[in-house]
């Protein structure tokens, strides 16, 4: 049976090829570092890292790594459990509480991943007769998230409030018990900030609970570090966040939802991503909980990444590149052709600058992009490195 689907496959897979969309994945032979030893080809070799969500530069951060290791000695390795069987410790009720308090929530739950996040929170709060307003660009797993639930699933433009207003109608007027609007707080392959300040007005005028996934802002973004709701000043406004402890706080694994007290209280009982599967393993929890101590005096940290992302995006500018408008680490230079995206980053990587290019189904046709991450680890002479490959791999594919 299966080699006639052998065969449908690799024409699947021949396709993908031909249509430049493959996705190769590139062996890193060292830490997760603003530098890292790349194989390409069979060839390895020390690049410049511009493709990470290590923002902050935590990743190998030497007090993140012995933090990691004491945690081994102490917890041990795995839970081999689910939390409400014997799985938790102390360390991981310790983190929740670390969270809460680092984003103004009333309590906080811990997840294998912010995609598992995502996935337990519509089905567990929403209803046949709730409704979930979602912005078209939001991530895949908050996507994935809201088809496991029953409700009502209303979708507004991309940032767009007019949109966003009249989506809230059609729900009241639907009849809707509970209504939900949810956003990522920067949307990752345009690195746009939502407008959480006018999502919580409209909110509070239609009587809607917000929820923001704030996995490419927490750490950085605001004046603390506390994401998109600090940095609108809605941090009391918003229910619900999600995130992830695998971008800018250390790069590992594992994500939360941080809410209301009875949001989080239900989502223990009832959600399924949480109640079948494996404990966060107890060295991710405490390296976290020094990543939290870290950003306390993380303002240097945050100031330098700033400057590394102005410092790319006005070279770029000036050197003629399309790069999305915006202040966000994530800069998209926008090439169009998937093909021609994928040949300038394997252009790049001769240059000594891992970068990937992004084409559908990751992002919309005709849409293909070079997605650059500045992080705080990078220097001034890597982020200039980095455009002047840009420079030197365009022209070689111009010829």
């Amino acid at each position: 049976m299966f080699e006639s689907v052998r065969d449908d496959l690799r024409a699947t897979l021949d396709e993908i090829r031909a249509a430049g969309l493959h996705k190769p994945e590139r062996v890193i032979g060292t830490p997760q570092s603003a530098t890292v030893n790349v194989t390409a080809g069979g060839r390895p070799g020390e690049v410049l890292n511009f493709c990470a969500n290590n923002y902050l530069g935590l990743a190998d951060h030497p007090e993140v790594v012995a933090a990691a290791h004491e945690a081994l000695d102490r917890w041990g390795y795995g839970m081999a459990s689910v939390r409400f069987i014997c799985g938790t410790q102390e360390v991981h009720k310790e983190l929740e509480a670390r969270l809460s308090a680092f984003l103004g929530q009333e309590d906080t739950i811990l997840y294998s991943s912010c995609f598992d996040a995502n996935g337990g929170v519509f089905e567990t709060l929403l209803g046949p007769e709730d409704a979930v307003i979602s912005d078209a660009l939001n991530h895949a797993s908050i996507i994935d998230g809201i088809r496991l639930s029953k409700a009502r699933r209303l979708r507004y433009a991309n940032r767009d409030m007019a949109d966003l207003e009249r989506q809230l109608k059609e729900a009241a007027e639907g009849g809707a018990r509970r209504t939900l609007i949810v956003t990522d707080g920067v949307f990752s392959m345009d690195g746009y900030v939502a407008p959480l300040d006018e999502i919580c007005d409209l909110a509070d005028r239609h009587g809607a609970m917000v929820m923001v996934d704030d996995s490419h802002a927490v750490g950085f973004v605001g004046p603390g570090g506390r994401g998109t709701p600090e940095l609108h000043g809605v941090m009391d406004r918003v229910d619900i966040i999600t995130g992830t402890l695998g971008k800018a706080l250390g790069g590992a694994s594992g994500g939360y939802v941080a809410a209301r007290a009875e949001i989080v209280a239900l989502l223990r009982q009832r959600s399924r991503p949480y109640l079948f599967s494996n404990t966060l393993a107890p060295v991710i929890a405490a390296a976290s909980l020094k990543v939290l101590d870290l950003l306390e005096s993380a303002d240097g940290l945050r100031v330098r990444l700033a400057g590394n992302t102005a410092l790319f995006r006005r070279r770029m500018a000036e050197e003629g590149f399309d790069v999305l408008p915006g202040d966000h680490a994530i800069a998209p230079v926008m090439i169009g052709d998937a093909a021609r995206a994928g040949r300038m980053a394997e252009l790049l990587l001769e240059r000594g600058v891992y970068v990937i290019g992004f084409s559908y189904p990751v992002v919309p046709q005709g849409q293909a992009r070079i997605r650059v991450q500045l992080s705080a680890a990078h220097s001034t002479d890597d982020v200039n490195r980095a455009v002047d490959a840009f420079v030197a791999a365009r022209s070689e594919l111009d010829a």
